[in-house]
Formats: C-alpha cells, sequence, structure tokens
C-alpha cells in the first residue's frame, strides 16, 4: 500500500495562508457582532438617559450632531456619567475644542466639570449656559473660569516664593495654558504699568480670543485678603484705558491664591467688579477627597445664590 504523497512546499503554504484567513474572517463576524450589540446598547442608554421620552425630535438632533462630531470612543467616556448635566458639558466642550479621549479622560479624571464656576451656578442656569454653547458655540467665562486652577505639574516643593511660582509657570507655560482653558495666549510677564510716576507691575497677563478680552492673573502664596480687591481693580481700570480695543469686553481679573475666604468674597461682591478669586492646588489630592470639596462647595453655593435669589 502506497503512502499518501506529502503536500508540497507551495502546496502548505496555501493551507496554512487560508487557515488565517479563515480565522480572520472568523474573528471579524464575532467582533462585528459585538460592536453591533455594543452599538445597539448605547444608543438605547442614549435614548433613555439623554432624551428620557421628551422633546424627542430634539435630543435625536442633538445626538445627530454630537456623533459627527465625536467617536465611538468618546461615547463609551461619556455614557457612564450619571449626571445629565455634567455629560452635556463634557459632550459640548469635546465638540467645540476637539478634544482627542486622551483629552477627555484627563478633563474628567481632573474634575473639571465640577470645577467650572458654571458648575456651581443654579440648575437653570447652568442648563440654558450649555444650550448657548450648543446653540451658538460661543463661550461664557462661567465656562471658561475655574476654582480650584491644579498646578501639580509645576513640581513645586513645600516652600516657594511668588517668584519661584511664576517662574515653574513660564517654564510649563503650555501646560499652564491647558490648565487655564479654552482661547488663552500669554501676553507678558510683570505687565509695568505707570500711573502718577508709580511703577505697578500685573505678574501676568492673557488674552482669550473666545472672551475677546485680557485676562490679568494675580499670584498669592498665602489666603485671600481684601486689600488684594483694590490691586486687581486698579490694573483692570488702567488696562481698560489703555489696552482695551474697540470690539473687546472689559479686561477681567484672575486672583490666585493658595487658600479663600468666601465670607469677604461675597461681601466685596468681586464679580460685580470682573474679578474671579480662585485657589491653586500644587498637588492633586485624592479624587475622592477633591470630590467630595467641590461637591460641598457646588450645594453651598447654590444654597447661597437662591437664597440671594429670594431676598431680592
Amino acid at each position: 500500500m502506497s503512502k499518501p504523497a506529502l503536500p508540497t512546499e507551495q502546496q502548505l503554504l496555501g493551507d496554512i495562508r487560508t487557515l488565517i484567513e479563515q480565522g480572520r474572517q472568523q474573528l471579524a463576524t464575532t467582533v462585528n457582532s459585538a460592536l453591533t450589540i455594543l452599538y445597539w446598547q448605547i444608543g438605547q442608554r442614549i435614548h433613555h438617559e439623554v432624551l428620557q421620552g421628551e422633546r424627542a425630535a430634539y435630543g435625536e438632533q442633538i445626538v445627530s450632531t454630537l456623533s459627527r462630531q465625536l467617536s465611538w470612543s468618546h461615547f463609551l467616556e461619556l455614557i457612564y456619567l450619571k449626571d445629565t448635566l455634567q455629560r452635556d458639558f463634557y459632550s459640548q466642550m469635546c465638540a467645540q475644542e476637539s478634544w482627542s479621549v486622551r483629552q477627555l479622560r484627563e478633563r474628567k479624571n481632573t474634575l473639571l466639570f465640577e470645577r467650572t464656576v458654571l458648575s456651581k451656578q443654579p440648575e437653570m442656569l447652568l442648563t440654558q449656559e450649555l444650550a448657548n454653547l450648543r446653540q451658538t458655540g460661543s463661550l461664557s467665562q462661567n465656562l471658561v473660569l475655574k476654582d480650584p486652577y491644579v498646578l501639580d505639574f509645576l513640581g513645586l516643593n513645600d516652600r516657594y516664593l511668588e517668584k519661584d511660582l511664576e517662574d515653574a509657570i513660564l517654564r510649563d507655560l503650555e501646560q499652564f495654558l491647558l490648565e487655564l482653558g479654552a482661547g488663552f495666549s500669554f501676553v507678558a510677564r510683570q505687565k509695568r504699568i505707570q500711573i502718577d510716576n508709580d511703577d505697578f507691575y500685573i505678574d501676568l497677563l492673557f488674552y482669550n480670543r473666545r472672551l475677546k478680552r485680557l485676562v490679568a492673573i494675580d499670584l498669592k502664596l498665602g489666603d485671600f485678603k481684601a486689600e488684594h480687591k483694590g490691586q486687581m481693580e486698579l490694573y483692570l481700570r488702567w488696562l481698560a484705558k489703555h489696552e482695551q480695543e474697540a470690539g473687546e469686553a472689559a479686561p477681567l481679573g484672575i486672583i490666585l491664591c493658595s487658600g479663600k475666604k468666601q465670607e469677604q468674597i461675597e461681601l466685596l461682591e468681586l464679580d460685580a467688579s470682573g474679578i474671579h478669586v480662585a485657589e491653586y492646588l500644587t498637588a492633586l489630592p485624592p479624587k475622592e477627597v477633591l470630590q467630595a470639596k467641590l461637591h460641598q462647595a457646588i450645594e453651598n453655593s447654590r444654597a447661597r445664590l437662591e437664597n440671594r435669589g429670594e431676598d431680592s
């Protein structure tokens, strides 16, 4: 009885290619099936939690628009956010600022939404501003400004001077601009202004193209003090008189402190003067600790604003 002929080298290679191709086809079929199920589940989640069975046509239009601007990887990052306004904020910012999935993940991990001034506003105002962002693409200062600012990338030790803080910011200017938010560009360091033959110096001066206004930043090592307001008001009025151009909004001031005195800030009515006071963190605390602190700040701020509305 003769032995079966052994396959030639060419036949063997052909059989191996066939096996590989069959394996690829089976794998592709399995992956496509899994993706189909995944996308269906995502669609169901969007329909029930984003649209919530109300204003379906309008909601579907939003989802349709976002689906053209964001990838499924973006949706996978967004879909597990339980708070509707939080999810809307991140989805709109992704679309407006062309965040990558990595950037979105980083901003979620540092609790960007909870750190915005907007998150501390009453829910109705928050909803209106997000709707305006979606419809017009224009950012308000409540969407841009934060509290606190996370400056852990500066690598500062426990003891440092204001000049050390300023030097560290300029060394990592690109990262600092990212933390400041959308539309910021650097203008000057220690901007010299002269009033009545006296010299004054603005620590850092920026321009925000989205807000169309100059932004002066004053760095403070300790807690906020009432006299800081007068100093910043002087800077802002000088900038408005000598640097503000036609079509620009009034200059904005940010006082960055290592601590805040909330009652003093409220009594001084700094918002009316175009001044934002915020803490900065040179080390990022555990996420749970920061989250608890921010949620408490949001609740306190909303309660104060609601009480103020009832008194007026």
